[in-house]
């Protein structure tokens, strides 16, 4: 079994195609694998055993008659509990949806289950996506596999923590403001957020639909890529999905080079709350990058240090409107209906019960923001603000190919450090937010662990809209350097659990 968990997902997929593995004990190995660590990691809120084992028996059946398998087939993968799966819970780590089972697919999972991908469960997450710890779920926290009592990030700390602690090789997060790139940081993982528009939302419960974005998850820049071609391409059931063609992100992959490329370094992505280890393996990975064949370009972008403000602003302002068909009156929870209460205080009354404080603050700030003599000064004013986020990104990229970053300005924090804190945790997605704002394209990779703490720090890629086989190419060659540098991929480090 520990032979088995511990390959890339590339590998998996070859040595079921070739026969030397079959779906069924490639499924087995990581579902035995779930059964013995995760009561103490929480990467999982719902386990489809019987499900992934029916989709395992399918591949080896198709390889059986001699058809041709795609590259991801019989690849098991942790999915976030934000997209629906008919016949599957989908609670978005809410009591508010607690045992709801969605009648349909979200576009992704249907995406996923044509290229045989193995769908083990869902994971783990910050209710309705807003956190950056997991602790947020009403299901109760995750831990961070490199150490238990940790943060695994979030909002996607569910995905991350099940890469991290080899309960699958491949997950799917969703990145409203960094909560792909920032659990792929804290726990030495690769996560994705592509274009804005170029995976399909359709499904996808929604938090803040001017932002969000589904994206891969995995333990390889190559895996990445691989994912990424499967769930990526346009979607008419999503009215923001892009009709471009998908970047060519695994030939990328297989060939990541540097050489003669711009990358630039933004000096608002450093100073005052940076952990000092964070720094000094970024100025490594700048030096590493120098020495691969790039150019680095010194930038300034005096609009990043507005964008967690904005974000702050815009986020919860889509989130009170989204989240107003939770209504207790069409699905999910209903508190008060005994013929005693009126509508509006069913619910008053369900909202009480099945929202979260975070979720119930956020709701609150945005409604706040939208109101009636507000809007200008706030809303309105974060818009403007994102535009200029917006342009400068644009400026750098005359001058860059892509841009790079630390991915978060610490590793990852205790759990409950900052829980009473909401400033404090707010300010871990002071580097991914700005991409958001913007619609670009990044990508958050291992550089490394801090000195001070031994914890997994995250460099992250930034390209420009639609050119995401950047963040493959740099990426690629980034990881095959530390791979030679270490001898081995930097999450074999984490501890066993």
């Amino acid at each position: 079994m520990t032979d088995i968990i511990k390959l890339t997902a590339a590998e998996t997929a070859e040595k079921i195609a070739s026969g030397e593995l079959t779906a069924v004990q490639v499924t087995e190995a990581h579902l035995a694998r779930i059964e013995a660590v995760d009561e103490k990691v929480h990467a999982f809120l719902h386990v489809d055993r019987e499900g992934a084992l029916a989709q395992a028996r399918a591949v080896d059946e198709k390889r059986e008659r001699g058809e041709k398998l795609g590259p991801l087939a019989g690849v098991p993968l942790a999915l976030k509990d934000i997209f629906t799966t008919e016949g599957i819970p989908t609670t978005v780590g809410s009591k508010m949806l607690e045992g709801w089972i969605p009648p349909y697919d979200a576009t992704l999972t249907k995406r996923l289950k044509a290229a045989d991908v193995v769908i083990l469960g869902k994971t783990n997450m910050d209710e309705f996506a807003m956190g950056s710890s997991t602790e947020n779920s009403a299901y109760g926290p995750t831990g961070n596999p490199w150490d238990l009592t940790k943060i695994p990030g979030g909002s996607g700390g569910g995905s991350s923590a099940a890469l991290a602690s080899f309960q699958a090789p491949l997950a799917i997060g969703t990145d409203t403001g960094g909560s792909i790139r920032q659990p792929a940081a804290v726990t030495g993982t690769v996560g994705v957020k592509p274009t804005y528009g170029a995976v399909s939302r359709y499904g996808m419960v929604a938090f803040s639909s001017s932002l969000d974005q589904g994206g891969p998850c995995a333990r390889t820049v190559l895996d990445a890529a691989l994912l990424h071609e499967v769930i990526a391409g346009h979607d008419p059931m999503d009215s923001t999905s892009i009709d471009a063609p998908v970047p060519p992100v695994v030939e990328a992959a297989r060939n990541g080079s540097v050489q003669g490329m711009r990358v630039g370094v933004v000096k608002q992505f450093r100073g005052e709350g940076y952990q000092a280890g964070v720094i000094q393996r970024f100025d490594e990975s700048v030096e590493l990058l120098k020495e691969l064949g790039a150019e680095i370009v010194e930038l300034d972008c005096p609009s990043f240090d507005l964008a967690l403000s904005a974000y702050y602003l815009i986020a919860p302002s889509e989130c009170s409107s989204n989240l107003a068909r939770f209504d207790g009156l069409r699905y999910g929870l209903r508190v008060g209906d005994d013929g005693t209460h009126s509508a509006e205080e069913v619910t008053s009354l369900t909202r009480e019960a099945g929202f979260g404080p975070e979720v119930k603050r956020r709701i609150m700030l945005g409604t706040y923001a939208l109101s009636s003599g507000y809007y200008d000064a706030y809303y309105g004013s974060a818009q403007k603000v994102r535009t200029l986020i917006t342009r400068d990104f644009e400026k750098a990229f005359e001058q860059v190919d892509v841009i790079v970053s630390p991915t978060t300005p610490t590793t990852a924090f205790a759990i409950g450090e900052r829980a009473d804190d909401p400033m404090a945790m707010y300010l871990a997605d002071l580097c991914t937010i700005p991409t958001n704002l913007a619609g670009n394209a990044a990508m958050s990779l291992p550089c490394g662990l801090a000195p001070e703490d031994n914890l997994p720090v995250g460099l992250q890629i930034i390209a420009p809209a639609l050119k995401d086989d950047r963040l493959y190419k740099v990426g690629a060659a980034v990881e095959a350097a530390f791979v030679e540098k270490w001898g081995h991929p930097l999450i074999e480090e984490a501890p066993s659990l």
